[in-house]
């Protein structure tokens, strides 16, 4: 399409066909046919087309939830469930969906218009940019604050650190070495903030679509790689890059390799009276007023103050963290010694930096394909045990009798169904039966870095376990002195 795209003086509104200034020529055969086209394929991906999802767009009650709502959108005409359906190239089936949809409407509306004077589409041209840009927008605004406030990819956990390698699924261990550097993760938010932020003005397209392409086609290759379930959705916005970044490559090409002057022409309103232009003036600031300062605040309230995030935020007890290697072992009184083919004697246990406790048992556990979802409660924060097997158990617990005394609460079974009756009783008005069972061990630590736990298994079993604290509790850190020490050599 022609990059000459701007409107004559006194224009009120964006240009149309009979206003045109002599130097636009009107549109090819073809570029109306690739407008059409266009138009009805990006219309199919971002246009809604679920009945619950327009119902919940009316019960909106703040801003994160419109974010929430915007993201959560996935253009996906006929689910597919195979492996590839989710993960693979076959997700992508929608996208084939709307170009065949695409192509027979843009066929549909040529024959038409066969008879019609119109020769351009100026018009609506930029009414569809003006809709792609501020989607891309939106989207990457929810992207860059999630990791911009490190929640998508927290740090790792100490059982997740002591997780054989073979026992993660592939995103979680990609997720897992992002969120070890925090600040990368800060970074890329930065990123993704600043390229939306490029979007919300005509000038900086060009520049935002540039950036989102090298960000989002890369993040888009490394979830087909790592299963990460997203490579669709980043995919979307790169696509949509590349639809605004098409009109200037001409000019690119005549300024970054022909080295000739170049006036870019962009397609805009222009108004005639200062009103005018001081009411578009501020309808757009206000608009990303809202966008960019007050869900970044909102996202600000939600990690730091409300705790909206995917790993538990009470402290555990002073002195309590780091692994622990399972000293002594009793059933009903019957000591088990080690074996790591016991399906009963625990390996391995850590108390978290948070209120959870897991232990490692050679028995297998349901593996929880989810992300982890931000939660408020720490009993239904599953970060740490999704997309994790090798027979970890998770418990949240809570300390009671002057820390005498842990209650426990099963993460890896309980999770879930408590969760669904919390949704529940927020859709229906009633309040959530937490008739969940616990479990109560009493906790001495007779000595620095030894923890006694005695009380029942979920078989109402008698335990006595003797735990002792590993002297470096956080493997990364042993790393990291063995790295210096290798450096300084």
């Amino acid at each position: 399409m022609s990059t000459a795209l701007e409107l004559p003086p006194g224009a009120t509104t964006p240009v149309a066909a009979a206003n045109l200034t002599p130097e636009l020529p009107a549109w090819t055969a073809g570029q109306r046919f690739l407008f059409r086209f266009s138009f009805i394929f990006i219309g199919l991906l971002i246009v809604p087309l679920t009945t619950s999802w327009w119902e919940r767009l009316f019960k909106l009650k703040t801003t994160a939830d419109f974010f929430g709502l915007i993201t959560s959108y996935r253009s996906d005409f006929f689910p597919l469930t195979s492996d590839s359906g989710k993960w693979g190239f076959a997700a992508f089936s929608a996208w084939g969906i709307a170009a065949l949809g695409g192509l027979v409407g843009a066929a549909v509306w040529t024959w038409l218009a066969r008879k019609s004077p119109r020769r351009e589409y100026r018009t609506l041209y930029y009414w569809l940019r003006l809709v792609v840009r501020y989607r891309i927008a939106l989207g990457l605004l929810a992207f860059g604050f999630m990791k911009f406030y490190p929640t998508q990819m927290p740090y790792p956990s100490y059982a997740n650190l002591e997780t054989s390698f073979g026992d993660y699924t592939a995103y979680k261990l990609y997720w897992q070495v992002v969120g070890v550097v925090t600040w990368y993760q800060v970074v890329i938010g930065v990123v993704e903030v600043g390229a939306a932020i490029l979007f919300l003005f005509r000038g900086t397209t060009a520049l935002g679509a540039a950036i989102v392409i090298g960000v989002l086609s890369n993040i888009a290759h490394a979830n087909l790689a790592y299963d990460g379930g997203v490579h669709v959705y980043s995919g979307f916005f790169a696509l949509l890059s590349i639809f605004l970044l098409i009109p200037y490559v001409s000019d690119l090409w005549r300024l970054l390799v022909r080295r000739e002057d170049v006036t870019p022409r962009e397609l805009g309103p222009r108004y005639a009276t200062a009103a005018g232009r001081w009411t578009h003036a501020g309808v757009k600031a206000a608009l990303i007023l809202c966008f960019t300062v007050g869900y970044g605040y909102e996202r600000y309230v939600n990690y730091y103050v409300t705790g909206l995030r995917k790993e538990p935020l009470t402290a555990a007890p002073a002195g309590l963290e780091g692994v622990y290697d399972v000293t002594e072992f009793r059933l009903n009184g019957r000591e088990l010694p080690y074996s790591p083919d016991d399906p009963v004697r625990w390996q391995l246990a850590t108390f978290e930096r948070y209120v959870t406790f897991a232990y490692k048992v050679n028995r297998a556990q349901p593996v929880h394909l989810s992300n982890g979802s931000p939660a408020l409660r720490d009993s239904e924060k599953r970060y740490e045990l999704a997309g994790v097997a090798g027979g970890w158990r998770y418990w949240h617990y809570r300390a009671e009798a002057g820390g005498a005394q842990l209650v426990l609460q099963d993460k890896n079974n309980d999770a879930d169904a408590l969760a669904g009756r919390r949704r529940q009783s927020l859709a229906d008005g009633t309040k959530p039966e937490e008739n969940v069972r616990k479990l109560t061990w009493a906790i001495t630590r007779p000595t620095e870095g030894r923890v006694v736990l005695e009380g029942q298994d979920e078989a109402g079993n008698a335990l006595h376990v003797v735990l002792d604290r590993r002297p470096s509790g956080f493997p990364l850190e042993l790393k990291r002195e063995q790295l210096t020490a290798v450096a300084k050599r």
